[in-house]
């Protein structure tokens, strides 16, 4: 008997963790502007309360970025002994790529650094250069990510590296090449140049204090550039913004990643994930 999969409860859980002897798994709609750590913390606040205990183990299986939405496991308890495992299975993603600039970052979390022709870019040339990437590959991690160097985030280094000017000179040295496996990439759809885009998310008020507060999104929604939506089936340790510039020289432009969802983790799926407020819920304490 495995852990019980929290994916459609409507009553709270019992008091006593006991009752679960293999622990629990959530599969969480991770919001937009959160971080993974933000969603553990929430549930983990909320889990110490409801089954009275201080050290009891609450984590994730696998980082999702604070700019993406979609599929993250929480694992309470003894759960958490196969977060290895889970963060090991294949992911699926629907991701929108805006072609005719780059960021450092390769998404909105940094300014736009530098502009190129879209001339070319149309629906067909991206379905065809999305053929080349499926298969295995080798793929540099963008440096503002979660991926260990040394013992420290390679996003921290880069927000370092960022403020003094040195982020250019320095970024792959600090990164290993590591080998992917694309199992499957489609075009959904495709917008060419002149249409604006809506931004994703929603408006944080000035003074707000929530975990998406912190977090910098730039706004490039007014230079309506080009942009398609795509699907893809990977293996662990793909980087979608990572994809996304690689795509964009595929084209001889630029791209960046301006929209991600984690629609599946392995057999988890994002129409059977519940949101951070009833995961909450569901360990309220009496």
């Amino acid at each position: 008997m495995g852990p019980l999969v929290a994916d459609n409860l409507t009553e709270r859980f019992s008091r006593s963790i006991e009752d679960y002897p293999q622990g629990i798994i959530i599969p969480v709609d991770k919001p937009y502007r959160w971080t993974s750590a933000d969603v553990v913390r929430k549930i983990k606040f909320a889990a110490k309360k409801h089954f009275g205990q201080k050290n009891l183990k609450v984590g994730h299986a696998g980082t999702l970025d604070p700019l993406a939405t979609g599929v993250l496991i929480i694992c309470i308890g003894k759960a958490t002994r196969l977060a290895e495992e889970i963060q090991r299975r294949d992911k699926e993603y629907v991701a929108e790529l805006t072609f005719g600039a780059t960021t450092p970052s390769y998404d909105l979390e940094k300014p736009i650094d530098r502009f190129f022709s879209v001339d070319g870019v149309c629906a067909s040339s991206v379905a065809d250069a999305l053929n080349g990437f499926l298969g295995e590959q080798e793929q540099v991690a963008p440096l503002f990510s979660a991926k260990s160097v040394d013992g420290v985030r390679a996003y921290e280094i880069a927000r370092r590296m960022y403020g003094t000017g040195g982020l250019d000179a320095a970024a792959k040295e600090l990164l290993s090449i590591q080998k992917i496996n694309i199992s499957e990439i489609e075009l959904l759809s495709f917008i060419p140049g002149g249409e604006p885009r809506e931004q994703e998310g929603q408006k944080i008020e000035a003074g707000e204090k929530t975990p998406s507060a912190r977090i910098n999104v730039t706004d490039n929604s007014s230079l309506a550039l080009p942009r398609a939506s795509i699907r893809v089936a990977c293996s662990k340790g793909t980087y979608i913004r990572a994809l996304a510039r690689d795509i964009g020289e595929a084209l001889g432009t630029g791209a960046h990643l301006s929209g991600l969802r984690r629609t599946g983790c392995g057999e988890f799926k994002s129409d059977r994930t519940i949101s951070v407020e009833a995961a909450a819920a569901l360990l309220a304490a009496e």
